[in-house]
Protein backbone atom coordinates (compact mmCIF):
# COMPACT_ATOMS: atom_id res chain seq x y z
CA UNK A 1 0.00 0.00 0.00
CA UNK A 2 1.38 3.41 -1.00
CA UNK A 3 0.57 6.84 0.38
CA UNK A 4 -2.07 8.56 -1.75
CA UNK A 5 -3.68 11.98 -1.86
CA UNK A 6 -6.84 10.63 -0.21
CA UNK A 7 -4.73 9.60 2.79
CA UNK A 8 -3.45 13.17 3.13
CA UNK A 9 -7.02 14.45 2.97
CA UNK A 10 -7.97 12.17 5.84
CA UNK A 11 -5.02 13.30 7.96
CA UNK A 12 -5.84 16.94 7.26
CA UNK A 13 -9.51 16.41 8.13
CA UNK A 14 -8.57 14.86 11.48
CA UNK A 15 -6.23 17.74 12.30
CA UNK A 16 -8.80 20.38 11.35
CA UNK A 17 -11.62 18.68 13.26
CA UNK A 18 -9.46 17.92 16.29
CA UNK A 19 -11.18 14.58 16.59
CA UNK A 20 -11.34 11.34 14.62
CA UNK A 21 -15.07 11.10 15.29
CA UNK A 22 -15.78 14.61 13.98
CA UNK A 23 -13.50 14.08 10.99
CA UNK A 24 -15.28 10.85 10.13
CA UNK A 25 -18.62 12.66 10.13
CA UNK A 26 -17.27 15.40 7.85
CA UNK A 27 -15.86 12.79 5.43
CA UNK A 28 -19.03 10.70 5.42
CA UNK A 29 -17.23 7.72 6.96
CA UNK A 30 -17.90 5.53 9.96
CA UNK A 31 -15.55 6.33 12.84
CA UNK A 32 -14.05 2.79 12.96
CA UNK A 33 -13.35 2.94 9.23
CA UNK A 34 -11.43 6.21 9.57
CA UNK A 35 -9.54 4.89 12.59
CA UNK A 36 -8.49 1.84 10.57
CA UNK A 37 -7.36 4.07 7.69
CA UNK A 38 -5.35 6.26 10.07
CA UNK A 39 -3.63 3.19 11.52
CA UNK A 40 -2.70 2.04 8.00
CA UNK A 41 -1.30 5.49 7.17
CA UNK A 42 0.73 5.53 10.37
CA UNK A 43 2.14 2.08 9.57
CA UNK A 44 3.14 3.29 6.09
CA UNK A 45 4.91 6.35 7.50
CA UNK A 46 6.49 4.51 10.41
CA UNK A 47 5.06 6.38 13.37
CA UNK A 48 2.08 8.00 15.08
CA UNK A 49 0.66 11.15 13.50
CA UNK A 50 -1.46 12.23 16.47
CA UNK A 51 -1.52 12.00 20.24
CA UNK A 52 -4.82 11.83 22.06
CA UNK A 53 -5.97 13.49 25.28
CA UNK A 54 -9.22 14.73 26.81
CA UNK A 55 -9.37 17.64 24.37
CA UNK A 56 -9.06 15.50 21.26
CA UNK A 57 -6.07 14.84 19.01
CA UNK A 58 -2.86 16.81 18.52
CA UNK A 59 -0.29 16.24 15.77
CA UNK A 60 3.04 14.69 16.65
CA UNK A 61 6.22 16.08 15.03
CA UNK A 62 5.74 13.51 12.26
CA UNK A 63 2.12 14.61 11.99
CA UNK A 64 3.19 18.25 11.65
CA UNK A 65 5.51 17.28 8.79
CA UNK A 66 2.78 15.36 6.98
CA UNK A 67 0.25 18.17 7.48
CA UNK A 68 2.70 20.77 6.13
CA UNK A 69 3.18 18.73 2.96
CA UNK A 70 -0.56 18.00 2.67
CA UNK A 71 -1.43 21.71 2.78
CA UNK A 72 0.83 22.24 -0.23
CA UNK A 73 0.10 19.10 -2.24
CA UNK A 74 -3.70 18.98 -2.01
CA UNK A 75 -4.34 22.49 -3.45
CA UNK A 76 -1.65 21.92 -6.10
CA UNK A 77 -3.17 18.67 -7.34
CA UNK A 78 -6.71 20.07 -7.18
CA UNK A 79 -5.58 23.07 -9.23
CA UNK A 80 -3.96 20.79 -11.79
CA UNK A 81 -7.19 18.84 -12.24
CA UNK A 82 -9.22 22.05 -12.55
CA UNK A 83 -6.89 23.45 -15.20
CA UNK A 84 -6.92 20.18 -17.13
CA UNK A 85 -10.72 20.15 -16.97
CA UNK A 86 -10.91 23.69 -18.31
CA UNK A 87 -8.52 22.83 -21.14
CA UNK A 88 -10.56 19.80 -22.22
CA UNK A 89 -13.85 21.69 -21.92
CA UNK A 90 -12.49 24.59 -23.95
CA UNK A 91 -11.61 22.15 -26.71
CA UNK A 92 -15.21 20.97 -26.86
CA UNK A 93 -14.25 17.33 -26.22
CA UNK A 94 -16.33 15.19 -23.88
CA UNK A 95 -14.16 13.18 -21.52
CA UNK A 96 -14.94 9.86 -19.89
CA UNK A 97 -12.80 9.20 -16.83
CA UNK A 98 -14.17 6.11 -15.14
CA UNK A 99 -13.03 4.85 -11.78
CA UNK A 100 -13.85 1.24 -11.01
CA UNK A 101 -13.38 -1.38 -8.36
CA UNK A 102 -12.88 -4.93 -9.54
CA UNK A 103 -16.00 -6.33 -11.17
CA UNK A 104 -17.11 -8.35 -14.17
CA UNK A 105 -18.75 -5.51 -16.12
CA UNK A 106 -15.83 -3.06 -16.14
CA UNK A 107 -14.16 -4.37 -19.30
CA UNK A 108 -17.41 -4.47 -21.27
CA UNK A 109 -18.33 -0.93 -20.24
CA UNK A 110 -14.96 0.49 -21.25
CA UNK A 111 -14.97 -1.43 -24.54
CA UNK A 112 -18.37 -0.01 -25.49
CA UNK A 113 -17.33 3.47 -24.47
CA UNK A 114 -14.14 3.44 -26.52
CA UNK A 115 -16.01 1.97 -29.52
CA UNK A 116 -18.56 4.79 -29.30
CA UNK A 117 -15.87 7.48 -28.95
CA UNK A 118 -12.87 6.34 -31.01
CA UNK A 119 -9.87 8.51 -30.35
CA UNK A 120 -11.69 10.29 -27.53
CA UNK A 121 -10.37 10.82 -24.00
CA UNK A 122 -11.53 7.60 -22.31
CA UNK A 123 -9.56 6.44 -19.28
CA UNK A 124 -10.01 3.89 -16.50
CA UNK A 125 -8.74 4.13 -12.93
CA UNK A 126 -8.84 0.68 -11.32
CA UNK A 127 -8.53 0.06 -7.59
CA UNK A 128 -9.93 -2.16 -4.84
CA UNK A 129 -11.06 0.86 -2.80
CA UNK A 130 -14.66 2.04 -3.22
CA UNK A 131 -13.85 5.03 -1.03
CA UNK A 132 -10.98 6.11 -3.26
CA UNK A 133 -13.10 5.96 -6.42
CA UNK A 134 -15.99 7.85 -4.81
CA UNK A 135 -13.75 10.57 -3.37
CA UNK A 136 -11.99 11.10 -6.70
CA UNK A 137 -15.39 11.49 -8.38
CA UNK A 138 -16.56 13.96 -5.72
CA UNK A 139 -13.33 15.93 -6.20
CA UNK A 140 -13.77 16.02 -9.99
CA UNK A 141 -10.71 13.88 -10.69
CA UNK A 142 -13.00 11.23 -12.15
CA UNK A 143 -16.28 11.62 -14.01
CA UNK A 144 -17.93 8.33 -13.02
CA UNK A 145 -17.56 5.74 -10.29
CA UNK A 146 -18.40 2.09 -10.95
CA UNK A 147 -18.32 0.21 -7.64
CA UNK A 148 -19.73 -2.79 -5.87
CA UNK A 149 -21.56 -2.49 -2.55
CA UNK A 150 -24.07 -4.19 -0.28
CA UNK A 151 -26.50 -1.27 -0.17
CA UNK A 152 -27.81 1.76 -2.04
CA UNK A 153 -26.40 4.31 -1.50
CA UNK A 154 -23.13 2.60 -0.59
CA UNK A 155 -22.47 2.76 3.15
CA UNK A 156 -19.57 4.83 4.42
CA UNK A 157 -18.66 6.57 1.16
CA UNK A 158 -18.29 10.34 0.65
CA UNK A 159 -21.55 12.17 0.02
CA UNK A 160 -22.40 14.29 -3.02
CA UNK A 161 -22.90 11.67 -5.73
CA UNK A 162 -25.99 10.18 -7.34
CA UNK A 163 -25.88 6.37 -7.32
CA UNK A 164 -27.76 4.32 -9.91
CA UNK A 165 -28.06 0.56 -9.40
CA UNK A 166 -27.05 -1.37 -12.51
CA UNK A 167 -27.79 -4.81 -11.09
CA UNK A 168 -28.34 -6.71 -7.87
CA UNK A 169 -26.74 -10.15 -7.70
CA UNK A 170 -26.56 -12.98 -5.21
CA UNK A 171 -23.33 -13.78 -3.44
CA UNK A 172 -22.35 -17.42 -3.99
CA UNK A 173 -19.56 -19.50 -2.52
CA UNK A 174 -16.61 -20.86 -4.49
CA UNK A 175 -15.60 -24.36 -3.39
CA UNK A 176 -12.87 -26.78 -4.36
CA UNK A 177 -14.41 -29.29 -6.78
CA UNK A 178 -13.64 -32.09 -4.28
CA UNK A 179 -15.39 -30.31 -1.41
CA UNK A 180 -18.22 -32.49 0.03
CA UNK A 181 -20.80 -29.81 -0.83
CA UNK A 182 -19.50 -28.96 -4.32
CA UNK A 183 -22.10 -31.12 -6.08
CA UNK A 184 -25.10 -29.54 -4.36
CA UNK A 185 -27.58 -27.27 -6.16
CA UNK A 186 -27.35 -24.89 -3.20
CA UNK A 187 -25.92 -24.87 0.32
CA UNK A 188 -27.04 -23.26 3.55
CA UNK A 189 -24.68 -20.71 5.03
CA UNK A 190 -24.81 -22.58 8.33
CA UNK A 191 -23.42 -25.71 6.67
CA UNK A 192 -20.17 -23.80 6.11
CA UNK A 193 -19.76 -22.60 9.69
CA UNK A 194 -16.36 -24.19 10.25
CA UNK A 195 -14.75 -23.11 6.98
CA UNK A 196 -11.81 -20.81 6.37
CA UNK A 197 -13.16 -17.89 4.29
CA UNK A 198 -11.51 -15.59 1.78
CA UNK A 199 -12.90 -12.60 -0.06
CA UNK A 200 -11.75 -9.75 -2.28
CA UNK A 201 -10.32 -6.62 -0.62
CA UNK A 202 -12.52 -3.57 -0.14
CA UNK A 203 -13.31 -0.83 2.35
CA UNK A 204 -17.10 -1.11 2.38
CA UNK A 205 -19.43 -2.90 4.80
CA UNK A 206 -19.39 -6.36 3.20
CA UNK A 207 -17.60 -8.11 6.06
CA UNK A 208 -20.08 -6.68 8.55
CA UNK A 209 -22.98 -7.83 6.36
CA UNK A 210 -21.41 -11.29 6.10
CA UNK A 211 -21.02 -11.53 9.87
CA UNK A 212 -24.66 -10.46 10.33
CA UNK A 213 -25.86 -13.10 7.85
CA UNK A 214 -23.87 -15.77 9.71
CA UNK A 215 -25.31 -14.59 13.04
CA UNK A 216 -28.80 -15.10 11.64
CA UNK A 217 -27.75 -18.70 10.92
CA UNK A 218 -26.59 -19.12 14.51
CA UNK A 219 -22.80 -19.02 14.20
CA UNK A 220 -19.87 -16.65 14.23
CA UNK A 221 -17.58 -17.16 11.21
CA UNK A 222 -13.83 -17.03 11.07
CA UNK A 223 -12.85 -13.60 9.85
CA UNK A 224 -12.39 -13.80 6.06
CA UNK A 225 -8.93 -13.14 4.67
CA UNK A 226 -8.88 -10.41 2.02
CA UNK A 227 -6.89 -11.51 -1.01
CA UNK A 228 -6.71 -10.58 -4.70
CA UNK A 229 -8.94 -12.54 -7.09
CA UNK A 230 -6.16 -14.49 -8.81
CA UNK A 231 -4.71 -15.69 -5.51
CA UNK A 232 -8.19 -16.48 -4.21
CA UNK A 233 -8.84 -18.82 -7.14
CA UNK A 234 -5.48 -20.52 -6.57
CA UNK A 235 -6.18 -20.98 -2.86
CA UNK A 236 -9.63 -22.48 -3.46
CA UNK A 237 -8.29 -24.87 -6.10
CA UNK A 238 -5.55 -25.91 -3.66
CA UNK A 239 -8.23 -26.68 -1.07
CA UNK A 240 -6.97 -24.09 1.42
CA UNK A 241 -10.18 -22.09 1.81
CA UNK A 242 -13.57 -21.26 0.33
CA UNK A 243 -14.33 -17.89 -1.25
CA UNK A 244 -17.28 -15.56 -1.13
CA UNK A 245 -17.88 -14.58 -4.74
CA UNK A 246 -20.38 -12.98 -7.08
CA UNK A 247 -22.83 -15.28 -8.80
CA UNK A 248 -21.28 -13.98 -12.01
CA UNK A 249 -17.89 -15.45 -11.10
CA UNK A 250 -16.05 -16.96 -14.06
CA UNK A 251 -15.45 -20.70 -14.31
CA UNK A 252 -12.16 -21.89 -12.86
CA UNK A 253 -10.83 -25.42 -13.41
CA UNK A 254 -10.79 -27.21 -10.07
CA UNK A 255 -13.39 -24.98 -8.41
CA UNK A 256 -17.20 -24.85 -8.36
CA UNK A 257 -19.46 -21.88 -7.54
CA UNK A 258 -22.55 -22.87 -5.54
CA UNK A 259 -25.55 -20.67 -4.60
CA UNK A 260 -26.22 -19.90 -0.94
CA UNK A 261 -29.75 -20.97 0.02
CA UNK A 262 -32.09 -18.01 0.28
CA UNK A 263 -29.53 -15.57 -1.14
CA UNK A 264 -28.63 -14.18 2.31
CA UNK A 265 -25.99 -11.86 0.83
CA UNK A 266 -26.47 -9.59 -2.17
CA UNK A 267 -24.09 -7.43 -4.17
CA UNK A 268 -24.95 -4.32 -6.14
CA UNK A 269 -23.13 -2.88 -9.15
CA UNK A 270 -23.52 0.89 -8.88
CA UNK A 271 -22.74 3.79 -11.20
CA UNK A 272 -22.15 7.11 -9.47
CA UNK A 273 -21.62 10.69 -10.69
CA UNK A 274 -21.82 14.29 -9.54
CA UNK A 275 -25.34 15.54 -10.36
CA UNK A 276 -24.03 19.12 -10.69
CA UNK A 277 -21.01 18.29 -12.85
CA UNK A 278 -20.69 18.07 -16.64
CA UNK A 279 -20.67 14.26 -16.49
CA UNK A 280 -24.33 14.25 -15.43
CA UNK A 281 -25.43 15.02 -19.00
CA UNK A 282 -23.81 11.79 -20.23
CA UNK A 283 -24.73 9.54 -17.30
CA UNK A 284 -27.53 7.82 -19.23
CA UNK A 285 -25.03 6.77 -21.91
CA UNK A 286 -22.71 5.24 -19.32
CA UNK A 287 -25.62 3.52 -17.60
CA UNK A 288 -26.79 1.99 -20.87
CA UNK A 289 -23.31 0.63 -21.61
CA UNK A 290 -23.04 -0.76 -18.06
CA UNK A 291 -26.34 -2.60 -18.46
CA UNK A 292 -25.27 -3.99 -21.85
CA UNK A 293 -21.98 -5.17 -20.34
CA UNK A 294 -23.84 -6.88 -17.50
CA UNK A 295 -26.26 -8.64 -19.83
CA UNK A 296 -23.36 -9.82 -21.98
CA UNK A 297 -21.59 -11.34 -18.98
CA UNK A 298 -24.73 -13.16 -17.80
CA UNK A 299 -25.18 -14.79 -21.23
CA UNK A 300 -21.65 -16.15 -20.74
CA UNK A 301 -22.64 -17.64 -17.34
CA UNK A 302 -25.46 -20.06 -18.27
CA UNK A 303 -25.77 -21.58 -14.80
CA UNK A 304 -26.29 -18.17 -13.20
CA UNK A 305 -28.70 -17.17 -16.00
CA UNK A 306 -30.82 -20.25 -15.27
CA UNK A 307 -30.68 -19.58 -11.54
CA UNK A 308 -31.92 -16.01 -12.07
CA UNK A 309 -35.13 -17.32 -13.64
CA UNK A 310 -36.42 -18.16 -10.17
CA UNK A 311 -35.23 -14.89 -8.61
CA UNK A 312 -37.10 -12.10 -10.32
CA UNK A 313 -35.94 -9.45 -7.84
CA UNK A 314 -32.33 -9.89 -8.95
CA UNK A 315 -30.52 -8.93 -12.15
CA UNK A 316 -30.81 -5.59 -13.97
CA UNK A 317 -32.74 -3.02 -11.94
CA UNK A 318 -35.26 -0.37 -12.90
CA UNK A 319 -33.58 3.02 -13.42
CA UNK A 320 -34.49 5.81 -11.03
CA UNK A 321 -36.53 8.73 -12.35
CA UNK A 322 -33.63 11.16 -11.85
CA UNK A 323 -31.68 9.43 -14.59
CA UNK A 324 -32.04 10.94 -18.09
CA UNK A 325 -33.36 8.72 -20.86
CA UNK A 326 -30.64 6.24 -21.94
CA UNK A 327 -29.04 6.50 -25.36
CA UNK A 328 -30.21 2.99 -26.22
CA UNK A 329 -33.99 2.83 -25.65
CA UNK A 330 -35.33 0.16 -23.36
CA UNK A 331 -32.14 -0.76 -21.54
CA UNK A 332 -32.52 1.28 -18.40
CA UNK A 333 -35.98 -0.01 -17.66
CA UNK A 334 -35.25 -3.71 -18.12
CA UNK A 335 -35.55 -5.81 -15.02
CA UNK A 336 -36.13 -9.24 -16.58
CA UNK A 337 -33.37 -11.53 -15.35
CA UNK A 338 -34.16 -13.99 -18.15
CA UNK A 339 -32.18 -11.69 -20.46
CA UNK A 340 -29.36 -11.44 -17.90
Amino acid sequence: MELELRHLRMVLAIAEAGSVTKAAASLGLAQPALTTQLQRIERMLGGALFTRDRRGVLPTPLGDLVLARARVLIPAVTGLHDEASELITAGGTARYRVGATNGPIVAGLVRRLTDAHPGGPVSIHSTWSENEVAQMTVDGRLDYALVGACSTPPAGLPTGLIWQVVSVDAVWVLLNERHPLAGRDEVGLGELAGEQWITAPGDGCFLECFAAACAREGFSPRTPTSIDASSAFDLVVAGGAIALCQGLVRSVPGAVAVPLRGAPLRWRHLLGWDPDGPAAARASELYGYAVEAYLEIVTQRPRYARWLIGHSDLGVQQAISLLPKPSRPGLAGRSDPMIA
